[in-house]
């Protein structure tokens, strides 16, 4: 009966060691791949405020629904469930813009903003509309070959395109129309 006990306990230590040294297999590599560009192609968050600031004081504040990045060449930023941003210069809100869908190709500094664009400048009380609109920050233009509409206190204009600066300081539009407030002189 001892002999039997001897090798029941025996085979089970056999048994112990044999699944632990044939159960793992490189644990090292597999953390590693875990790791890799190759397995994380991209990050989704919900429910996203993002703040930028410069010496402590907020210039930008994005909030979105949800946040999709892409780890492509272009560093793509996607907000399928659209986005609105609010610009602030010296703690003053300054502009506001909100698209229904947006992308943000961030080595390229560029800016796509897709669906009832809108966006507001506070300083010259301007408001622009369209569907479709490309921002390059680098150059601070603003872009769109889609119907735009500006309207200010006194005046409503629509045009088929625009190229604007992007405080609305100047803008060109192309093919378009105006309504404008005028005086009757009696």
């Amino acid at each position: 009966m001892k002999n039997f006990l001897k090798i029941g306990i025996l085979l089970n230590i056999t048994a112990s060691v044999a699944v632990m040294l044939f159960s793992c297999s490189n644990p090292d590599a597999v953390i590693q791949a875990m790791g890799s560009d190759d397995t994380l192609s991209g990050v989704i968050a919900d429910s996203v405020v993002f703040y930028r600031s410069d010496s402590g004081i907020v210039n930008l504040e994005l909030h979105t629904p949800r946040l999709v990045r892409m780890e492509t060449d272009d560093d793509i930023m996607e907000f399928p469930l659209g986005f609105d941003v609010f610009m602030f210069d010296k703690g003053q809100k300054t502009t506001e813009l909100h698209a229904d869908y947006g992308k943000n190709y961030g080595k390229q500094r560029l800016i796509e903003a897709m669906g009832n664009v809108v966006v507001k400048n506070f300083g010259s009380n301007e408001t622009m509309y369209s569907d479709k609109f490309f921002w390059y920050q680098d150059q601070k233009m603003i872009y769109t070959r889609s119907h735009v509409k500006i309207v200010t206190p006194d005046k409503q204009i629509e045009a088929d395109s625009l190229v604007a600066k992007e405080d609305f300081s100047e803008y060109t539009m192309y093919s378009g129309s105006a309504l404008l407030d005028v005086d009757e002189e009696e």
